[in-house]
């Protein structure tokens, strides 16, 4: 019977699980005590609350959602790695470069510098699909 462990790729996938609730909270900062009449943070309709957000708030939820929609691919790309028996230091390198690209992604996307958060979306991009075809022989 072969054991396995919780690899250090595993914990990148736990951060990267975290990261869209991270820019949940950047976006409702500074706004959760706020009430809701003076704009603040209103817990009974966040999604509608949220989308009326603009500028710094806005972009920060729109990371939210970009982060939900990579983190599938992601844990794919990891768990297939895995089970193809890739080399575990590749995997591991891939995917904390991978979650370094996209905390940096969040970061300029709400910074409002699009072209560099294209750029780290794309390399982030081709970085899980090198990670999903590591272990392929």
């Amino acid at each position: 019977m072969q054991h396995t462990h919780f690899t250090f790729a595993y914990g990148c996938v736990l951060i990267a699980a975290l990261m869209p609730i991270a820019c949940a909270g950047i976006a409702k900062a500074g706004m959760l005590g706020k009430s809701r009449r003076k704009g603040g943070y209103d817990n009974y309709d966040p999604r509608a609350w949220l989308a009326r957000q603009t500028d710094w708030r806005a972009r920060a939820n729109a990371a939210q959602h970009n982060c939900f929609e990579a983190l599938p691919f992601f844990i794919g790309a990891i768990i297939i790695a895995h089970q193809l028996g890739a080399y575990q230091m590749s995997v591991d390198l891939l995917a904390f470069f991978y979650l370094l690209l996209r905390i940096l992604y969040v970061m300029v996307y709400i910074s409002d510098m699009a072209k560099i958060r294209s750029i780290l979306w794309t390399v982030a991009f081709v970085i899980n699909i090198v990670i999903l075809f590591i272990g392929y022989r």
